[in-house]
């Protein structure tokens, strides 16, 4: 099992009332979301990083691979926090 660390977090009733009726593990519900933003803030900075090292991404790069279930790119924003990483990382388990 992983290292773990337990806190208390508030929220409102009805993000807490919609995980409850999907799941019965709303720990591990939140903790995957969790691990989906940060994994999404490093991606951000990541191409943020490109962009200012090789320039903006063409509308040709930003467009999904033909056969992939992706939408195109948004044009990235500028967060001025490129070199903000968190560190740690979670890998969810399959379902």
């Amino acid at each position: 099992m992983a290292d773990t660390t337990r806190i208390t977090v508030t929220l409102p009733a009805e993000l807490v009332a919609a995980p409850r009726e999907l799941t019965d593990d709303v720990p591990e519900y939140v903790a995957e979301a969790a691990a989906r933003e940060l994994r999404r803030r490093l991606v951000e900075a990541d191409l943020q990083r490109h962009q200012e090292e090789r320039g903006a991404f063409t509308e040709a790069e930003r467009m999904p691979v033909p056969g992939s279930s992706s939408t195109r790119m948004p044009a990235h924003r500028r967060t001025g926090r490129a070199g903000d990483r968190a560190g740690g990382g979670h890998r969810s388990r399959p379902r």
